[in-house]
C-alpha cells in the first residue's frame, strides 16, 4: 500500500518539530552547567543523543528512493525511527524531571 500524500513532508516536519522541543528541553536542563555529571545525568543526556540521532535521520530515509517492489519500504523504516526517537526525548525528558 503507497503511503499517503504529503506523508513525507508531513513527518519531515513532525521530526523537526520535535527535535527543537528536546533541544530545548536540554538548553533548559542545563547541559552546560560547571560540575561533575551524575549517573542519572549521563543517562538523560544519552537518551536524548540517541532520540536527536533517530529523528534527524528521518527525513532522510523519508525521502531516500525506493524500487518499484516495495514503495512505502523506506517510509515504514522512517516512521519506526520517528516513534523511536519521539520515545526516547520524552523519556529523557521524563527522567530528567522525576530524578532531577
Amino acid at each position: 500500500m503507497p503511503s499517503p500524500q504529503g506523508s513525507v513532508v508531513a513527518i519531515s516536519s513532525a521530526s523537526a518539530t520535535l527535535f527543537s522541543i528536546g533541544m530545548a528541553f536540554l538548553g533548559y536542563w542545563g547541559i552546560n552547567e560547571p560540575g561533575g555529571w551524575t549517573r542519572a545525568d549521563r543517562l538523560i543526556a544519552a537518551l536524548a543523543l540517541v532520540g536527536f540521532a533517530c529523528l534527524g535521520v528521518v527525513p532522510w530515509m523519508a525521502t531516500a528512493p525506493v524500487g518499484p517492489d516495495a514503495p512505502d519500504a523506506k517510509m515504514r523504516i522512517a516512521r519506526h525511527l520517528f516513534m523511536t526517537g519521539a520515545a526516547l526525548v520524552w523519556i529523557a525528558i521524563v527522567v530528567a524531571v522525576v530524578l532531577i
